[in-house]
C-alpha cells in the first residue's frame, strides 16, 4: 500500500493559486493507465501515463505521480482515502462494457474510492467509467466519431474552472448518454451534452483529451487513417484534419486539474 504524503495547510483561494497549491502541498497522484493499444503506433509514443504527467508537469511542482497500467493487470492494493491525494483515469480504445477483468475491477474500485471521498479526475474512457461506475448510462455517439479539436461551452463552471468555451482534442466513439445521480453538467456540446462533469468538490471528468497535444492528434489521425475505412469514416479524420491549426486549451485545463485537487484536498 502506498502511504499518503503529510500535507501542508493554506486557506484556498480559486484564483490563481495552482502554483501556490503545487509548491505548498507535496500530493501524491495514482494514473490509472487505461490504455489498450499494443501496436507500433503505440510503442513510439509517450504512455497515457506519461502524456499527463507532461501535461500537470508545469503547474504541479513537487507532486508525485504513481502509474498503474491497469490493462497489465497493475493496480493499487486500495484507493481508499489516505492511500493516495487523488485518482486520474485516463482514455483508452476499450469501451467500459468490456468485459474484461480489469475493466470491471475498475469500475468497483472507482465505486468505491468515490464513495469514501477519494478525488478522481476522469478523461474520455476515464470520465465515461466514472459515471458508469456511479450508476450513469454510457453508449454509442449518436453523431458517430468526434475526432480532433472540439470547442465546448461550460456554462455551469465549477470552482476551480472558468466559464464559458474551452477547446481540446476528441477521439471517441462513444461517450456518456445520462449523467450519474448526482452528477453536475458542467458543460458540453450539442453533439456531446454531458461532455464535462463534477460531482460535489471529490470529481471531476471531462469526455474531452486535455493531454493530446496537437502533434500527437496529427499522428493519431494518420494512424487512424491507415485502418480499415470503415473504422473511422473519412469525413470525420477531414474534418479532424481540418481543425489542427487551431489552438488547444490543455494548459488552461491542466491549471483546472491542478486547482481541482488542490481544493478536494484543502477541504
Amino acid at each position: 500500500m502506498v502511504m499518503r504524503h503529510s500535507l501542508i495547510a493554506y486557506p484556498f483561494m480559486y484564483i490563481h493559486v495552482t502554483l501556490q497549491y503545487a509548491n505548498g502541498m507535496f500530493m501524491h497522484i495514482a494514473l490509472l493507465d487505461a490504455n489498450t493499444d499494443r501496436s507500433a503506433f503505440a510503442a513510439r509514443h509517450s504512455s497515457e501515463a506519461e502524456k499527463f504527467q507532461a501535461l500537470l508537469a508545469p503547474v504541479t511542482q513537487g507532486w508525485r505521480y504513481t502509474a498503474f497500467k491497469l490493462p497489465d493487470g497493475e493496480a493499487p492494493d486500495s484507493l481508499a482515502p489516505g492511500t493516495f491525494d487523488g485518482v486520474i483515469v485516463s482514455g483508452s480504445p476499450a469501451s467500459v462494457h468490456d468485459d474484461a477483468p480489469w475493466v470491471a475491477g475498475l469500475l468497483a474500485m472507482l465505486r468505491d474510492s468515490i464513495l469514501a471521498g477519494m478525488p478522481v479526475f476522469g478523461a474520455c474512457f476515464g470520465h465515461q467509467a466514472v459515471a458508469r461506475a456511479l450508476g450513469g448510462r454510457v453508449g454509442r455517439n449518436p453523431g458517430g466519431w468526434v475526432l480532433g479539436r472540439v470547442e465546448s461551452d461550460l456554462r455551469d463552471p465549477a470552482s476551480w474552472t472558468a466559464a464559458g468555451p474551452v477547446a481540446l482534442n476528441a477521439a471517441h466513439n462513444e461517450q456518456v448518454l445520462m449523467p450519474p445521480p448526482g452528477a453536475r453538467v458542467l458543460g458540453g456540446t450539442e453533439a456531446t451534452p454531458y461532455g464535462h462533469l463534477a460531482i460535489g468538490n471529490t470529481v471531476f471528468t471531462t469526455q474531452y483529451h486535455p493531454e493530446i497535444t496537437p502533434d500527437f492528434m496529427a499522428a493519431l489521425i494518420e494512424e487512424l487513417a491507415s485502418h480499415d475505412p470503415a473504422d473511422v469514416p473519412a469525413e470525420a479524420l477531414a474534418r479532424a484534419r481540418a481543425s489542427l491549426d487551431q489552438n488547444v486549451d490543455n494548459g488552461r485545463m491542466a491549471r483546472w486539474i491542478a486547482d481541482f485537487f488542490a481544493q478536494a484536498s484543502s477541504r
